[in-house]
Parts: structure tokens; sequence; C-alpha cells
């Protein structure tokens, strides 16, 4: 018998767990506690590599990733239903957010990562609304096949775009994804042995420690600190500054001059055309001529800007092809590879252009580590909000909203079906939106529900959201102090990370069941892809692309649904006739089948059908249509079955409904359609009908479209089976 005071507890913890769901946690018991505890550890040992990685796949910082694995992390399990969810950065939802900053701002920059926390607290807003309106179910909206074709699409996306850490080549930057891969596949033959050296070392390691039991759940974590040990300890990073006048072959360095200037001049015309944005917000609506010349002038500021880019983008691309070397003798001369003059050694290294700053040059000689990540906890800093930016991401948010709700609710229900927990997906969108919104505050890229660690706190035991507090606290501890012992992760590892991780994304053999069990289905999901994959890094086109042909083929396909003609079968029950073939009927009776609801769409189809089936029997004094199929009827619906009632009565044909459902009734009754009809022509079921008609007729209707008497039909079978 429970105690009073521990009732009282119970009732004021429900009164508040609308606000604070976490509530419902406690009490916790040190069971429980410790299971939190364990899986809180094991999941951060995972997440921590991870999390850098998929911030590099973000286009920020790797320490970013780390800010997204606190924050977010803490305030999802907070506020959301899962006990179980882990909410964190992923590989789609840092690609989708690549997609959608790349074309407004350069990676790694300071407007980069400004658009980045706006784009955060977008997403964040966005899905908080959906879950405090109770909207969860309009990504039901987006099918599954859409779902399916988009992962595939991005995994391949991700992968592929993994190719520049992985081989140690440039990155292009044109704006297609397909062109950037076609141009990292011409720089192949300039492979970084090193880095590809020290990709393949990460991954054979990842592989062979995912076969050892003991280690198996944390293979990244020790890959990870076995190639930093390495890294640091051959020397695997190599960086230099140059002049760009310490160049020695003459067309390279004017070469590297004219992009340092093009690029200043790129940088003035960007200036420009921000300021005279910013003075454009400012000017009152109704100096429409001074509004049209400004807007113009930015439109040139921009024109100039994008045709200057295209002009250095060339000039980059020929540069990225230079390799140099220095001689032994430490002069500072950079000498095209295989250039040095006679009788001078070089320094045994190839020295590769990374960026050009000013008048100066960037070299690498090595592979590209991580390199220096802050220490400590992520700064406040308030998203800088801006109609022109919010206007730009407001389609990207949306669509990362949604898939990354899709991508949490997806796994939320999984855990519930093995938890046996209650969930609630509109108060997992409002956890959603807690998260984003409160890591857009404290430099958070979008976040989401995580497979991977998801999965590691349901094996670890994790029953309550407390698991992902203590693995955020473990990630507050890595900013704190290992920081510095990061240094020299090489990229190519996270590369690694990351293809392993999306390797599971692509599943052919989901497309193919998609399309067994629908060829409609398979096409969505196949255009779905293909869309996907051509218009990177426009993620959202493919998703919309998707949907939209999904809603399309619906409607297509309840424009012209089935409208059975029915004959008695033999095992009692009216079948279609097209189906079973030639069934009994009646020259007097012609008994359809409409098999959708009635509406706008089809309404004249049901028409068209139902006037060519009549047509088609000149004797007919009775149509029955048996409309237990029929779940709705809309205002475009009643009116044909009207004007069928009033045009078929003129021929001296009866209608008669059967099986009508309380909806289809209601209309009818509202708009005084059953008085039309006759309430003596609307029944209940087919057989009340058909005997209705018959009566009408004067005759029985047996071994037409009314079944046998139960003895007459076993002397037919009996005789069936004699002969």
């Amino acid at each position: 018998m429970s105690e009073p005071g521990s009732e009282s507890a119970a009732r004021r913890r429900s009164r508040w767990a609308w606000l604070f769901p976490f509530l419902a946690w406690f009490p916790v018991s040190s069971v429980v506690l410790r299971g939190d505890v364990i899986a809180g550890i094991t999941g951060a040992l995972v997440l921590v590599p991870k999390a850098m990685a998929y911030a590099q796949l973000s286009g920020l910082p790797v320490h970013f990733g780390l800010y997204v694995a606190f924050v977010p992390a803490i305030l999802g399990a907070l506020w959301g239903s899962s006990r179980q969810l882990a909410t964190g950065p992923v590989a789609i939802v840092s690609l989708m957010t690549a997609a959608a900053l790349t074309p407004l701002a350069a990676p790694f920059s300071e407007q980069y990562v400004e658009l980045a926390l706006l784009l955060t607290l977008m997403v964040g807003a966005i899905q908080f609304a959906l879950g405090a309106l109770k909207l969860g179910t309009i990504v039901n909206f987006v099918s599954h096949p859409v779902i399916l074709g988009f992962m595939n699409a991005a995994a391949i996306i991700i992968a592929l775009s993994q190719l520049d850490m992985l081989l140690g080549i440039p990155k292009g930057r044109s704006g297609s994804f397909l062109e950037d891969v076609g141009q990292m596949l011409s720089f192949v033959p300039h492979t970084h042995l090193p880095t590809l050296a020290m990709s393949a070392f990460a991954l054979a390691l990842m592989l062979a420690l995912k076969r050892i039991p003991a280690v198996a759940r944390l293979n990244v974590l020790i890959a990870v600190a076995v190639t930093i040990v390495v890294s640091a300890a051959i020397g695997y990073e190599r960086t230099a500054r140059a002049a760009i006048d310490q160049i020695a072959d003459a067309e390279v360095r004017e070469r590297a001059t004219r992009y340092a200037e093009t690029t200043a001049r790129i940088e003035q015309a960007q200036a420009r055309a921000a300021q005279q944005a910013a003075q454009l917000r400012g000017m009152e609506a109704g100096d429409r001529r001074a509004i049209a010349a400004l807007r113009h002038e930015m439109h040139l500021s921009e024109l100039d800007a994008a045709d200057l880019a295209v002009e250095n983008r060339e000039r980059w691309d020929l540069l990225l092809r230079s390799s140099f070397e220095r001689g032994a003798d430490g002069a500072p001369a950079l000498h095209l590879r295989g250039r040095l003059p006679a009788g001078q050694s070089g320094d045994g290294r190839a020295w590769r252009l990374k960026k050009i700053v000013g008048q100066e040059l960037h070299l690498s000689g090595g592979g590209e580590v991580v390199g220096s990540i802050p220490s400590g906890l992520p700064a406040l800093r308030v998203p800088q909000l801006s109609l022109d930016a919010v206007l730009s991401l407001l389609l990207a948010a949306l669509v990362i909203a949604l898939v990354g709700f899709m991508e949490s609710i997806a796994m939320a229900k999984a855990l519930a079906a093995k938890t046996r927990q209650r969930l609630d997906p509109n108060q997992e969108l409002i956890g959603q939106g807690v998260a984003n919104l409160g890591g857009a505050f404290f430099q958070s890229y979008p976040a989401c529900g995580s497979f991977t660690g998801s999965a590691i706190n349901l094996q670890a035991g994790a029953r309550t959201g407390l698991a992902m507090i203590f693995n955020g606290l473990f990630v507050v501890a890595t900013l704190l102090v290992l920081t510095p012992y990061l240094y020299h992760l090489p990229k190519a590892t996270l590369g690694v990370i990351i293809l392993l991780a999306v390797t599971s994304l692509v599943t052919p053999a989901a497309l193919r069941h998609t399309w067994r069990a629908s060829r409609a289905d398979g096409a969505v999901a196949a255009v779905t892809f293909v869309v996907t994959l051509f218009a990177a890094p426009h993620l959202d086109r493919g998703i919309m692309a998707g949907a939209a042909l999904a809603v399309l083929l619906y409607l297509y396909q309840t424009m012209r649904p089935r409208l059975a003609v029915l004959g008695r079968h033999p095992d009692g029950a009216l079948r279609d006739q097209q189906v079973f073939g030639r069934l009994p009927d009646s020259p007097e009776v012609l008994a359809l089948r409409f098999d959708a609801g009635l509406y706008f769409a089809n309404a004249a189809f049901f028409e068209e059908q139902v006037l060519g089936a009549v047509a088609s029997k000149p004797g007919v004094k009775f149509l029955l249509i048996t409309a237990s199929a029929i779940n709705r009827m809309d205002a475009s619906g009643e009116e044909v079955v009207r004007h069928l009632v009033e045009r078929l009565r003129e021929g001296n044909i009866t209608v008669v409904f059967s099986g009508l459902k309380k909806q289809v009734l209601d209309v009818m009754r509202r708009t005084g359609l059953d008085e039309l009809i006759g309430a003596h022509n609307i029944l209940p079921n087919d057989e009340l009908a058909l005997a209705a008609i018959y009566r009408q007729l004067g005759r029985s209707g047996v071994g037409e479209l009314l079944p046998l008497p139960p003895a007459e039909d076993a002397k037919a079978a009996a005789g069936t089976a004699g002969a």
C-alpha cells in the first residue's frame, strides 16, 4: 500500500510533466542510475570522434561537432519523449547543413559559422512550432520511398565528398557536386601517398578491431588514439608559408599574383553588395526610383563578384596542380617539382598549395591534421538575424527540420518497440526543437536523433534520459581537458569514420523490395535518388521532387480507381467479373462496386464509368452501387451522384445504394440527396438491397445475383463433384 506522501508527490510530478517531461524519470533507483552512467560513458567514447568527423562534413571546425554533442544532446533528452534516443550530430543532417550554407559563404569562415547558428535556430523554431501545434503527422507527407531514395543518394554523396580527405587531393567548389567530384577525380594522379597510407591504415585498423568482440564497440576510439600517436611520431603534418614572389617559375608566379589580386577585387565587390543590401533595408518603401536604382547597383556588384569568382576558379585549378620543392640548403625559393637548378638537391618534400591569403602562400608538405582545437565550453553566442539570410535558409531549414525529425522518430519508434515505452511524436518534436533552439545559442549546428548513439544507449542498458546527460558531461570533460591531445588527429581518419558510418545507409536491397512491392513507390524512390544525386549540393530538391511525385502518383491512382461489375460467385459472395470470369448476374439488375472515396478528382471518372456500364446492358432496370468502399464524399462527388440518380431515373432506371458509411450518409442527409434517392433505396448491405430489388421486380432472383438456398447450393456442389 502506497503512502499518502508518495501519492501526492506523484500527482505533483504529473501536473508539471507537460512542461518538464523529464520529471517522469524520477525517482531513479541506484540500479537504473548505474546503467545510465555506463551507457552515457560508453556512448560518449564512440560519439566524440564521430562528432568531430561530422563537423568536418558540415564545413565547420571539428570542435563544433563536440558542441552539438553537448548542449543539444542534453536538452533533447530532457524535453523529448524517448528515454533512449541520443540527440547529436549525424551524417545526413551534417551534409544537408553544408549543402545549405556552402552557396552562401565559404566553409570554415566566420560568416559560415554565423549562418550555421541561424540555420540551427530556424530548424529548432520549426520543430518546436510543429510539436506545440501537434502537427507531428506532417512528416507523413514525405513517404518512406522518398526517404529511402534520399538516404541512399545522400550516403553516396557523403562518401564521395570525403575523397579529398582520403586521398589528400584538392576539393572543388564549383557549386555542382558532380562537377566537383569530376574535378577531384582529375586530381587522382596527384594523390598524396602519405595521406592515402594513413587512410588505408585507419580503415584496416577499424575493420580489424570490429572483429574482436571485446573492443568492437570502441574500434573507432582506439583507431583515433592509434593514428594520433602515429601521426605525431612520424611528423605526418608539415606546413610552411612563403611569399608569392618566392615562386621561381615566372608563369606560376604571375598566375598566383593575378589570383591574389582578383580575390581582393571579389572581396571588395561582395562588401559593396552587402553595404548596398543594408542601405536597401533602411530605405523607405515610398522612394521606389531610388530603391530600384540601388537594387540595380547591388545586382551589378553581385554579378561582378560572380564573374571574378569564375575567372579565379580556373586559375586556382591550375595552381593546385602545381607541386613545389625547396632546395636542401634551406633557400626560400619555391621550384616546380623536378625543376630544381642543376646540381641542387631537394628537401625531399612535395609542397602543395593550400590557400593564398593576401600575398602569402600557405603550403602543406604532409598530411592534414585537425590542428588546434579551442579548449573550454562553448560561449553564449546569439545568432545574427537578417531578413535576407532567413529567406535564403527558409526552405533548407524546413527540409532539415522534417528530415531530422523523421530520422529521430524512426529510431525512437524502434526503441519504443523494444522497451515497450509509450512514445509521443509531438513531444519528441518539441524535444528536438528545444535541442536545436538551445544549441543555436551555444554554437551548435542542427542536431537530430542518432541511430548509432541510440543503439548504444539501448545495448548498454540506459533506462532514462540521464544517460545522455552523462554523455554530455563526458563531452564537457573532453572539451576542458583532452583537446590539446587531439592536435595530431589526421583528417584522413575522420574521413574513414564518415565513410564507414554511411555504408549502412546504402541499401539496394530495400530499393529492390520497394520496387517489387509497388512500381509507383519504386519510381518515387528512383526519382528521389537521381534528383538528389544530380542536384547536389541542393539536397532539398531531391526531397521536394520525390514528395511532389508521390503526391501526384497518389492523385493519379485515386483519379481512376477500380469500378467492378459484380456477379454471384459460387462461394456466395458478390465478386468482380473481370477477375473471376463470367459469373451469374441478372439482365435487369446491374451491380457495381466503386473502390475509392468519391471526391473532386475522380467524380467525373465515376460518372463516366457508371454510364458506360449501364449503356452496355440495355435491359437494366435497377442499378445497385455497393458503397462499402466509399469512405468519403465531397461536394463534387455529391453533385455527380445527384445528376446520375436524376438522369437514370429519366431512363426508368432506379439507383439503389448498399453499405453506405456514416460519413457518406451524413453528406447525403445534409444536402437532401437521401430524399432524392429514397430511403427505401438505401440499404445496409448487399443481400437486403438485392432482396428489395427483386421484390420490386416480382421474382426471386435466386440463381442470378441472389445466392441459392443452402440445400440447393449443397446439391449443386455435389453435382459438380460427381462430374
